[in-house]
């Protein structure tokens, strides 16, 4: 047993002989160097999936039209936001290449030339948001019982990612120089003010009116303004010298070069994004359309997964960072290294939640609903909850990895394969024809992890992202 979990384990097992291209860490020093990383991106996802829980369960209280009042709306939130993603993952890749180099000059230029692409995003994205709000919504399902809900609290959400976006475009950098406590400590503090006013304002305490949903929506964006204030704050006052900062020699002005190399990643991401939000939109359509109760249902559960993905995500993010500047360092043999660690760390964790989510999937679902019909469908659910962690923890890993190596074309083809054709329809043939309801919507989600997990671990494992010009 020892023996097989050695070589599942240690460094001198992951990496074939012949592929060295130096010494290896040892088992120690290569775990160490990945959760130094991982730990504080982990943390900051997973407070911010309990955050957006305790969210939905202050809101929660105000009855089910809210709960799908509030979830209608992040899908066509993610939608407006795809350059921007696409454009955050671009800058994470080229400042870790940059900095594997060890061209700090050209991290921080790489940084400006995002924010002023990010800048004009924002304004597109938030012009977007105000005058097509009930447009967006309807198209994602959104029903008469709460479609007014949704259009206010959208509305005064999207002003507030004006600020969200620019600070995420400053921590998607921060994370590709190694700096994950940035962003981590940036989210946190926006998060604790969204929970504090959250408290204030959907109830009315202290000094304060109740304002049900638009509360919670004043609530987010004065978090999100938080946020970006203390990412701006990192890159203007850094704590020491040789670190990214907006007050390097850097001119403020396009740069096709540098604006090309993030592109380069960030173009192939776009049109993952897309697709991503195709068939994301077209899957959250689908659930609205089974009603009020499956909809809140269905928010409830994907709150909970959203933990499972908060850890896995921060393993992705360091296995990004790691694999990036690996690469930079010519150090193909270490970029695959640290992907295979962080997925196993990952896949470790995706096991305890499984195991945890199967044991107390009532008395999950009764932390934000006590409504009987809510509470035995979501007990059903969260057996495919506990699946999909298995298998969604190590998807993320790899992907990451392949997203760090600058090989965001091949996570777009199968993004396109497996989100946008595959989740939607099996998806729909199952909720409808089949009749099986949110399970079928849901066996659908766990089946679009699969494939993804599939196909990308068989390109991870050939090793043809290491080779990747950027």
């Amino acid at each position: 047993m020892f023996r097989i979990l050695k070589r599942f384990f240690d460094p001198e097992a992951l990496v074939h002989p012949a592929l060295a291209k130096g010494p290896l860490p040892c088992m120690q020093e290569a775990y160490r160097n990945c959760l130094s990383l991982a730990w504080p991106s982990a943390l900051e996802s997973v407070l911010i999936a309990l955050v957006s829980s305790v969210d939905t369960m202050m809101v929660g209280g105000l009855g089910a039209a809210a709960i799908s009042a509030v979830g209608i709306t992040s899908q066509p939130r993610f939608l407006l936001m795809t350059p921007i993603i696409a454009l955050n993952t671009g800058v994470t890749a080229i400042v870790a290449r940059r900095k594997g180099e060890g061209n700090i000059e050209g991290a921080c230029r790489s940084l400006k030339q995002a924010l002023m692409f990010c800048l004009f995003f924002c304004i597109l994205m938030v012009a977007g948001a105000l005058f097509f709000a009930r447009d967006l919504l309807t198209l994602a399902g959104a029903q008469a019982d709460f479609i007014n809900l949704g259009v206010e609290y959208y509305r005064i959400v999207m002003c507030g990612q004006f600020f969200a976006c620019l600070g995420m475009t400053i921590n998607a950098a921060q994370r590709g120089f190694g700096n994950t406590k940035v962003s981590m400590r940036s989210n946190v503090a926006a998060n604790l003010v969204n929970l504090v006013f959250n408290y204030f304002l959907i109830n009315g305490h202290w000094i304060f009116p109740r304002l049900a949903t638009r509360g919670a929506a004043i609530a987010t964006a004065m978090g999100s303004v938080v946020a970006f204030l203390m990412a701006l704050a990192s890159v203007l006052h850094p704590p020491t010298p040789g670190v990214l900062t907006l007050r390097s020699g850097a001119p403020w002005r396009f740069d096709r070069r540098t604006a090309g190399s993030i592109f380069k990643v960030a173009s192939s991401t776009f049109v993952e994004q897309i697709f991503m939000r195709f068939g994301f939109f077209t899957y959250a359509s689908l659930v609205a359309r089974l009603g009020t109760v499956e909809f809140a249902t269905h928010q409830i559960c994907m709150n909970i997964i959203n933990v499972s993905f908060g850890f896995s995500d921060g393993f992705g993010i360091a296995s990004t960072s790691l694999v990036g500047q690996q690469l930079g360092a010519k150090r193909p043999d270490l970029a695959m290294l640290y992907g295979k660690i962080g997925q196993r760390c990952a896949m470790c964790i995706g096991v305890l939640l499984a195991v945890f989510f199967t044991l107390f999937r009532r008395e999950l679902i009764l932390l934000f609903n006590d409504d009987p019909a809510i509470v035995t469908l979501g007990a059903q659910i969260m057996l495919i909850v506990a699946a999909t962690c298995l298998v969604q923890t190590s998807q993320v890993v790899v992907s990451g990895c392949l997203r760090g190596a600058g090989d965001s074309k091949y996570v777009a083809l199968t993004s396109f394969i497996s989100i946008a054709l595959i989740r939607p329809a099996l998806s729909w043939l199952l909720c409808y024809p089949v009749g099986w309801g949110l399970i079928g919507a849901w066996i659908g989600l766990f089946g679009d992890q699969f494939m993804r997990l599939i196909l990308n671990f068989i390109r991870f494992r050939g090793g043809k992202w290491s080779t990747i010009e950027l």
